[in-house]
């Protein structure tokens, strides 16, 4: 996850920097807009304005230390849907209170600020309505289950009738383990259905499609090929397939490929998290895979495409071998599924 926190006083930078501190394995920068900085945060010597946008395009989630209404200001030309928008949370600069302020289910802001809070011995600020009514929010149960929410303003619908306590049923094509939640125990009769399915794509009034981003695809390409090529090839592979963006849950190729522009242009197109394996990862791993003696010669691997995209995957099997067009080469895995709840009715 790519995280930016920035602080606008020196109490400020030491939080940013305690905050910092507790994201350990996060891709973290840290930045300060005072001329009182001396624990060597990097000034951001461009507007505030600029500074946002840029956060908006590159990270995941920002965190604003010191004022609210700060934040507010600052990201409120940049707010378009729950759907893209990063997660965005505010904490004073004596970390005092922790406030997720935008994109609290779906961007997982809600989770981040009680993460950060649990953290730093703050005090988490949430103010959704579900949270604080202790149900079931269905987009962060989405998010949580790699689940794509194919209509957002059913998902809104739904959440209207959990919070009334109108019935509500769950329904599912894969395997459900633990309790069901009490919000979605109402049956298959109910008037209003979340169904879990990656078949439906024209569903009845009030049912909620969510569809499990269980596929995983492997990249190859040529030194130098652009985002648009990319696109193409990918996108037809998928079609011809079958297969919707909104199934993938990740890309993934060889580490020779980490500074393509095309690659990474590409993934962050689709807002998708693209991983790099090196040789060695990539023929460690046991199965039957397609096999190149040029692709060996420059990559050290058999087959690029079809190794990663079972690499990234979590226990997956290859539904579409190896397929090359223009200089890219493609390769589809798709993982096991199942919804997960607690003995509590929780995930």
């Amino acid at each position: 996850m790519k995280v930016r926190i920035i602080a606008f006083s020196t109490k400020g930078c030491a939080t940013a920097k305690r905050v910092a501190e507790a994201l350990d394995g996060e891709e973290v920068g840290l930045f300060s807009k005072t001329t009182a900085d001396n624990l060597g945060l990097t000034p951001v010597t461009v507007s505030m304005r600029t500074w946002t946008k840029e956060s908006f395009e590159e990270a995941d989630s920002i965190v604003f230390v010191g004022a609210v209404g700060i934040a507010v200001r600052e990201i409120a030309p940049f707010v378009k849907s729950k759907s893209v928008d990063p997660a965005v949370v505010s904490i004073d600069e004596l970390a005092r209170f922790t406030i997720p302020l935008l994109s609290g289910h779906i961007g997982g802001a809600n989770e981040f600020a009680l993460r950060i809070a649990g953290a730093i011995g703050s005090t988490p600020v949430v103010t959704t309505a579900t949270d604080i009514n202790g149900k079931i929010a269905i987009d962060a149960f989405a998010v949580t289950h790699d689940l794509s929410i194919l209509n957002l303003k059913t998902a809104k619908d739904i959440a209207s009738r959990i919070l009334s306590d109108d019935p509500v049923g769950l329904v599912s094509d894969f395997p459900v383990e633990g309790e069901i939640p009490p919000e979605l125990s109402a049956g298959p009769d109910a008037p209003s259905i979340v169904l879990i399915s990656d078949k439906v794509r024209k569903p009845p009034k009030g049912t909620l499609v969510l569809i499990p981003r269980r596929r995983t695809v492997g990249i190859g390409c040529r030194r130098g090929t652009p985002q648009e090529t990319i696109e193409e090839v990918v996108s037809k592979v998928l079609q011809d397939a079958g297969i919707p963006y909104d199934t993938v849950r990740a890309f993934a190729s060889i580490d020779l490929k980490k500074d393509e522009e095309g690659l990474i242009s590409f993934a962050a197109a689709h807002r998708t998290p693209i991983t790099f394996y090196t040789s060695e990862e990539l023929n460690a791993l046991p199965g039957d895979f397609s096999k190149s003696d040029f692709v060996r010669s420059v990559t050290s691997v058999d087959c690029v495409c079809e190794r990663s995209a079972v690499m990234v995957s979590r226990g997956g099997e290859l539904i579409v071998r190896k397929t090359a067009d223009n200089g890219v080469t493609v390769a589809v895995a798709e993982e096991p599924f199942t919804v997960k709840f607690d003995r509590k009715g929780k995930r």
